[in-house]
């Protein structure tokens, strides 16, 4: 049986002699941080499951060309991010899914809206939907940088090897999509509050 707490190093140099069982055991370590890495690019679940199995069948092919300059996460993740960007560029538009990974393939449990209140509930799930939607104005650029920065939790050395980027290159870029992030929530939720129109020709009560 394979020791699950060696490393992705020694877990590489098997994969790259033809051990099938260490890289099954590199694709179950870091699925789930590709898959929601996919999932917040994308913005649906069926695309970030397809560019998830795409990026682990890309780097099963090229891991014979992995040198190790890079943690073998961050060269994941490099893999992913193209990846995403080139289904992106064949998928437009992007319509992003108002769930989290997590609730994806959550079913709907009535006892939940026990506590906390029902009214707090829908007030989150609002606010999540918004900023799926602030989230998808935004362009790829700025999207992956916030992706990675804040949503990922990435620090900026780790984003400038990921994108292969110079650190103060990823704070520029960071800055100003924040920026947009913010004009475009700014932009939703003026429409959320706006009052709505009255039928021409309706009658006041």
């Amino acid at each position: 049986m394979m020791d699950e707490r060696q490393s992705d190093e020694n877990l590489v140099l098997k994969a790259k002699r033809g051990d099938a069982d260490a890289f099954n055991l590199l694709v179950e370590r870091h699925y789930k941080r590709i898959y929601s890495l996919a999932f917040q690019m994308l913005g649906n679940a069926e695309d970030a499951a397809d560019a998830t199995q795409e990026t682990f069948v890309k780097a099963f092919e090229q891991l014979r060309h992995f040198r190790g300059d890079a943690s073998f996460s961050t060269w994941l993740h490099r893999i992913a991010i193209n990846t995403c960007k080139d289904m992106m560029r064949r998928n437009r538009p992007v319509q992003f899914s108002q769930l989290t990974p997590e609730d994806e393939h959550a079913e709907f449990d009535p006892a939940t809206l026990a506590e906390p209140n029902p009214d707090e509930i829908l007030a989150e799930r609002e606010r999540a939907e918004l900023v799926w939607l602030a989230l998808g104005k935004l362009p790829d650029e700025a999207r992956q940088i916030l992706v990675l920065c804040d949503m990922q939790g990435f620090s900026y050395a780790e984003v400038a090897a990921i994108l292969n980027l110079p650190e103060g290159t990823v704070k520029s870029r960071l800055h100003r999509a924040r920026n947009a992030f913010k004009e475009a929530w700014k932009s939703l939720t003026r429409e959320q509050i706006a009052p709505q129109k009255r039928p021409k020709g309706g009658d006041e009560k």
